[in-house]
């Protein structure tokens, strides 16, 4: 009896050790994290040229920042955006469709959008690359976004009210 528990207790931990094949998600939560993961040259994601934040959240202002109000928490903003996976593929565009509105600081988007559009200023274009841990996490959007998927968003303020 003393011997099938020593050994349970020997084997049990080891069962959770391993890769992530058996992860129910698919995803290897190693690949969530942008400074691990490799970038379609189209993108033209450079981490060094960015501005790391403490949440793990990479920015980095495009041309001149805005001159209009600023994107502040509790406020309506509205948005244009491009969003591709680390690999190039878009998964998701306002190209063709009304900016994007949200309250800013309400946990209505992303994380990585609610850190990443605010202190924006109206007219102001930013690049978000947000680890998994601000986006989707373990779950993922399917179809269109994995789990633990690094997300590259081009973002554009256009109005704040």
């Amino acid at each position: 009896m003393f011997r099938t528990l020593l050994l349970c207790a020997v084997l049990l931990p080891l069962m959770g050790c391993g890769d992530d094949s058996n992860d129910p998600s698919g995803g290897n939560p190693d690949s969530g994290d942008p400074a691990k993961v490799t970038y379609a040259e189209s993108l033209g994601v450079d981490l060094s040229a960015m501005t790391l934040l403490p949440s793990g959240l990479y920015i980095q202002d495009l041309g001149e920042p805005g001159t209009g109000a600023e994107a502040v928490s509790g406020a309506i903003v509205s948005v244009r955006y491009m969003g591709w996976l680390p690999n190039g593929t878009v998964f998701d565009s306002t190209e063709n469709k009304a900016a994007f509105s949200f309250v800013l600081g309400r946990g209505s988007v992303i994380a990585g959008w609610d850190q990443g559009i605010a202190g924006m200023r109206v007219g102001g274009k930013r690049r978000l690359v947000i680890p998994s841990s601000l986006g989707y996490g373990r779950n993922g959007s399917p179809p269109r976004i994995p789990s633990y998927s690094v997300l590259v968003f081009d973002t554009e303020l256009v109005s704040v009210r």
